[in-house]
């Protein structure tokens, strides 16, 4: 399973012929290629897997992107940091 993270565009570019762009993700800026996304332009929002934007989205959508990963990194704080326990099984 691979999981595509938001991202704003805020410059785009050509290298060698190939739409690349500056995205914004929550203030850590990334080079990604937006090649399969022909239509993406400054100030619309990508998903963006392993460098490349696979899909232009609305601010909407990546807002709910965005509260979901706050929402898992909040459940990752509830854990204490001690060992699984581990389950008995019954025969």
């Amino acid at each position: 399973m691979c999981l595509g993270i938001p991202g704003k565009i805020v410059q785009t570019y050509r290298e060698h012929d190939v739409l690349m762009g500056k995205v914004d993700f929550g203030g850590i800026f990334k080079l990604v290629c937006l090649s399969l996304t022909p239509e993406a332009e400054v100030g619309r929002y990508v998903v963006v897997h392993v460098g490349f934007a696979l899909q232009v989205i609305d601010e909407t959508e990546a807002n709910k992107v965005f509260e979901f990963l706050q929402y898992m990194d909040d459940l990752g704080e509830l854990d204490d940091g001690g060992p699984d326990e581990e389950m008995e099984i019954q025969p």
